[in-house]
């Protein structure tokens, strides 16, 4: 059975992007618009195995998901990974500290995202 991997970006070109990468690797994506859709697609798959997210969204931003998160308790241990424009040391620091599992800049590198995936999901 293929891993099932969230998707959160309010881009619909980058959740495609990051979807068609993902899926020709064997990967199952459920995709969502912003934080707070991301919370209530995790809430509703239970069998997701990782996070893809952006940082900045409207209405909640990645960091913020992150920390929700890993406020509520119910998924310890998931990997979430940020895949943004933004490469700033402080929100680094800060998604790391919320619980952050890796750090990714667009545009991405199909390979290296594979390669993420596949180690933080035990799928390689």
């Amino acid at each position: 059975m293929s891993k099932k991997i969230l998707i959160v970006d309010d881009s619909r070109t980058i959740r495609q992007q990051v979807s068609f990468t993902l899926t020709k690797s064997g990967f199952t994506v459920v995709e969502a618009e912003d934080g707070v859709d991301g919370i209530a697609k995790l809430g509703a798959n239970a069998d997701i195995a990782m996070i893809i997210s952006d940082v900045n969204m409207p209405n909640m931003n990645g960091i913020e998901m992150v920390e929700a998160i890993n406020a509520a308790g119910k998924n310890p241990g998931l990997p979430i990974v940020m895949l943004t424009t933004e490469g700033s040391g402080e929100l680094i620091t800060r998604a790391k500290a919320a619980g952050a599992k890796g750090w990714l800049v667009k545009p991405f590198k199909p390979d290296q995202l594979i390669a993420a995936v596949n180690k933080l999901t035990g799928a390689a």
